[in-house]
């Protein structure tokens, strides 16, 4: 009997049973030999589902060359920047730094980058993680991550949430909130007309702001500036919520509920820098509307202050979109500090660190919104990641009402938004490439359009080392 050797080519010569020299395990061997060499020649016969690697690229000698941005202007939190990271093989990855933070928080990185392999996300992550914080902070760290995780998907010629491990979802529901008005019958317009947008998930901004003007609402100290409001932290500006205002509050949200109804989930965001006692009196109040949640009703930080409103309000919270480290959710979640969390994937490490904080989350038994507000690219770094992480419950928008949005990139199915959810890309990265033309049209008045940046080549300091 002649059969084929494995994998060589060759043909050996194999006795027939009579000679001693043919056993059980030598048949078996053979048998074993031919079956593989079969199956070996039906695979090369078919095109892979999956080509492992981008041709025109080398993944080990894959070198970061250049960093650039384009700062983009659209209606509501803005301006939004854009970086692109360049290599020595033509590959480049594209990320975006935080809603309203400059283009310095990345190109301050840009030094630390130069010369480096952009597939070695973690490792670069690390290196230059010092260099985020809280709130907006953390945008260029989160930004140059998003860039790294396109750049590895278009090298691997595979989509983003694979590399996190693959899918829950194949489409990721979005939430929106609706402009404010001071007319609560107004507000339950709006909200009706985003539930006829397809939305399966409302979000409302209802504070003390809306009580302006209506003696008898708000308690609170005479002559306080501007900075004082805005900046003191909650406890210290002594301001309570009457009776009479929370009445007149409950006044909005039964109206969104009267026209969007109690089969949708209906949560709730800037209730203003109000007293814990407040938060709890509201959350009560609010128990009768069956509301999602409560967003960030005290500085996050404070967790004994959000573990006593947690435990004492009917109304779940929630809070998250200005925390970066992965060690401070843990303590919230631990604690049982809040009922949901809610990072902003452009503040809490990007995308790898968003999705390590889900499952860390998904262990204490504690769910995950994600808070957004930016262009496309940011966008589906977060699709990508809501899509791979378990616990993941809607990603927000504020961008339904902006109608250039969606051209902003090309690459993925439109509407972006199709009835209340985004549908997970299946192309490489993060799946998107920029519509330079748009793009240019919304540049932000004196600033160009990923122009060199030979002055952020060189390191502006010597503080990498934190520890001798």
């Amino acid at each position: 009997m002649r059969f084929p050797k494995l994998f060589t080519g060759e043909i050996s010569e194999v006795s027939d049973t009579n000679s001693p020299r043919l056993n059980r395990r030598s048949i078996l061997k053979s048998s074993l030999a031919l079956l593989a060499g079969g199956a070996v020649g039906k695979i090369a016969e078919a095109e892979p589902e999956i080509k492992n690697a981008n041709l025109a690229s080398s993944p080990s000698s894959l070198k970061i060359t250049d960093m650039r941005y384009a700062v983009i202007v659209k209606p509501g939190p803005s301006p939004c920047v854009l970086i692109r990271i360049d290599t020595n093989q033509g590959v480049y990855g594209l990320g975006e730094v935080r809603d309203v933070a400059g283009p310095q928080y990345a190109m301050v990185l840009k030094n630390r980058l130069l010369g480096e392999n952009p597939l070695r996300i973690d490792y670069l992550f690390q290196k230059i993680a010092q260099f985020g914080g809280g709130a907006r902070q953390a945008g260029g760290v989160c930004a140059v991550e998003m860039a790294l995780w396109d750049i590895a998907g278009k090298v691997y010629n595979i989509p983003v949430y694979q590399m996190l491990g693959g899918k829950w979802r194949d489409e990721i529901r979005i939430y929106a909130d609706t402009t404010e008005s001071k007319d609560p019958k107004e507000y339950g317009r709006r909200a009706k007309e985003r539930k006829e947008m397809g939305l399966t998930w409302m979000k409302m901004d209802l504070g003390i702001d809306v009580l302006e003007g209506t003696p008898g609402t708000v308690m609170q100290p005479a002559g306080m500036d501007k900075w004082e409001l805005g900046n003191q932290p909650h406890p210290f500006v002594a301001t309570e919520v009457t009776d009479k205002g929370i009445d007149r509050l409950c006044e909005y949200v039964a109206a969104v509920r009267e026209n969007i109804g109690y089969d949708m989930p209906l949560s709730m965001d800037h209730l203003g820098h109000i007293g814990v006692k407040s938060v709890i009196r509201l959350g009560k109040a609010y128990e009768k509307f069956n509301l999602e949640w409560m967003e960030d009703v005290i500085p996050w930080y404070y967790t004994d202050l959000l573990k006593e409103i947690t435990q004492e309000s009917p109304t779940p919270t929630l809070t998250g979109e200005d925390i970066y480290k992965i060690e401070d959710f843990e303590t919230l979640c631990r604690e049982h500090a809040v009922d949901k969390i809610h990072p902003d994937l452009a503040t809490s490490g990007g995308i790898l660190q968003t999705h390590r904080i889900g499952d860390m989350a998904f262990r204490y038994g504690v769910p995950m919104a994600m808070h957004f507000a930016g262009t496309p690219v940011s966008c589906m770094a977060n699709v990508h990641c809501a899509a791979a992480t378990r616990n993941f419950l809607a990603l927000e928008n504020h961008s339904l009402d902006v109608p250039f949005w969606q051209d902003l990139i090309s690459g993925i199915e439109r509407p972006i938004v199709n009835k209340g959810f985004i549908k997970v890309p299946e192309t490489p990265g993060l799946g998107i490439a920029l519509n330079d033309d748009e793009l240019k049209r919304h540049l932000k008045p004196g600033t160009g359009y990923f122009e060199p940046t030979p002055m952020w080549d060189e390191a502006q300091s010597w503080d990498d080392a934190l520890f001798s």
